[in-house]
């Protein structure tokens, strides 16, 4: 590969290495045995308990509630499949932190269920609350990945079964699932990081775990050192899922191996659970979808009547749009190169550049925040709190999301193409502008919209390295939410979601292409 590519490949990977190895030099200023006490402290195992029974309870339940709605949606003759198809995975758009607000506001003394019902709903707050809000608003990630899986499913497996005198449960339960371990495993990981991650809703929904603790810990101490062990501790937490995760996915023996369909799938009629099943997805988008907007539109128009003054914040909504586009330009133009060349050569070099490059994703979005507080502070007071830090967190947090879908564009295209150009006698930094690039666009509109919509939500980084007074529509939920004024709140909540519908339109639209 040219040095075009794989130099600035190599230079990405280091880059994004710097969160890391910055925790790592931060946590180096206590002594053995101050980080001992730190680990061995109740209240460091109080919180990692939490963390951790939280993450079980949302992957498992996200698990029991998208494979299901993914099979319905995909492979039956549900009535408005397409549209349940889309419907369901739209709670994604909704931040978590919106979706504990519109609970909060649902649920808390003199809301929505109170005001319309004459009721004195149940607390929202606690384990509950956080498990509700964190379920309905990140069980799409199995969704989406397993639909992924069962449109690309070889149909004989379940046929052959089905010829056996097997019905259409056992058939579901000892044929399709286990063909689906690779890609609910995928879905699950997404799903436990994002709760490991996840540092608005639990606040909001006074739900103590990791996340919150560094907060508190950033916030309140001087020094800071201990909040870098506790962040390293919530790495840890994190690589031991993903290695269960690895092993979870591992398809043992081959005999679910990957073949791709020969022909598409039949629909399997549901009969007399036609109508339940509908039942349930309607249920889904309901609770998911419904309920947090209605909540969130009860909460402005009753400000309204009351003579409240509802800001309208434009001026948070544009600098949100700047700061999460400039973070997906970034990512994009960082993604380029290690794609390329991980997608186009065998060498181990670049799988490990790449591997390296996903760094970050693999941190929890305030850990990541907090070395670069550390990293401002200590080695670059000129960037501390500006809107390049920001971006560069963004970059650092979403990168992989650009690399995939960049790599898995290119592994689409026959490499001949490019061989081809070559052939005609374009040197290989000509072909690689004048093929390879464009070759890569679709990828890269994907990849981008994808950094964009989760870099919009982004709250824990934007809240510690925000520049002063860069407030977003992400930090202005999270400040009235915690003063309650949920009033305040309700319009850059709408216009989180707004604003989040547009990149995920722009991926389903380019999945259903594809598909076609």
């Amino acid at each position: 590969m040219h040095p075009v590519v794989w130099i600035p490949a190599v230079l990405v990977a280091a880059v994004m290495l710097l969160p890391a190895v910055y925790l790592l030099v931060a946590a180096s200023d206590l002594s053995g045995e101050q980080i001992l006490d730190i680990v061995t402290d109740a209240e460091t195992a109080r919180l990692a308990g939490r963390t951790l029974l939280l993450g079980a309870s949302v992957t498992a339940a996200s698990l029991a509630l998208g494979v299901p709605v993914a099979w319905l949606t995909t492979r039956s003759d549900l009535p408005a499949r397409r549209f349940f198809a889309i419907a369901t995975a739209l709670p994604l758009v909704i931040p978590t932190y919106v979706g504990a607000f519109a609970l909060v506001g649902a649920f808390a003394r003199g809301g929505l269920v109170e005001d319309w019902f004459g009721i004195v709903p149940p607390s929202p707050y606690g384990f509950w609350g956080a498990f509700v809000a964190l379920t309905l608003f990140s069980f799409p990630y199995v969704l989406i990945t397993v639909q992924a899986s069962l449109r690309g499913l070889d149909p004989s497996l379940e046929e052959a079964s089905r010829i056996l005198g097997h019905g259409p449960v056992r058939t579901f339960l000892k044929v399709t699932v286990p063909q689906l371990r690779a890609s609910a495993a995928a879905g699950a990981i997404l799903v436990t990081l994002y709760v490991f991650s996840d540092f608005g809703a639990v606040s909001i929904l006074r739900y103590s775990t990791f996340t919150r603790g560094l907060y508190l810990q950033y916030r309140s101490a001087f020094d800071r050192s201990p909040a870098a062990v506790l962040g390293l501790l919530l790495v840890a937490m994190t690589i031991v899922v993903i290695i269960i995760e690895a092993r979870t996915a591992r398809d043992r023996g081959g005999q679910f191996g990957s073949r791709g369909p020969t022909r598409p799938p039949p629909t399997v009629p549901l009969r007399a659970w036609r109508w339940p099943a509908a039942g349930l997805c309607s249920l889904v988008v309901l609770v998911g979808l419904v309920t947090p907007i209605t909540v969130i539109v009860y909460w402005m128009v009753r400000g309204l009547q009351a003579g409240e003054q509802v800001n309208v914040a434009i001026g948070a909504a544009g600098r949100s749009l700047l700061a999460a586009g400039l973070g997906a330009v970034v990512a994009v133009l960082a993604a380029m190169p290690v794609a390329i060349w991980s997608g186009r050569t065998r060498s181990r070099i670049a799988r490990l550049t790449e591997r390296v490059s996903f760094t970050g994703y693999a941190l929890p979005g305030i850990v990541v925040a907090l070395a670069l507080v550390f990293f401002g502070i200590r080695a670059a007071p000129t960037l501390y709190q500006t809107l390049a830090m920001l971006v560069f967190a963004y970059v650092a947090l979403f990168l992989p999301q650009a690399i995939g879908s960049i790599r898995s564009s290119l592994l689409q295209v026959n490499p001949n193409v490019e061989a081809a150009s070559r052939s005609l006698g374009s040197s290989r930094v000509v072909t690689l502008r004048r093929v390879t690039v464009p070759l890569a666009r679709r990828g890269a509109l994907a990849g981008g919209a994808l950094v964009f919509l989760t870099a919009l939500k982004e709250l824990p980084a934007t809240l510690l390295l925000a520049p002063t007074g860069y407030d977003t529509l992400a930090t202005r939920v999270w400040s009235a939410t915690a003063e309650a004024f949920y009033t305040r709140a309700s319009v850059p909540a709408l216009g989180l979601i707004l604003l989040g519908s547009v990149p995920l339109a722009v991926l389903m639209i380019r999945e259903r292409r594809e598909v076609a």
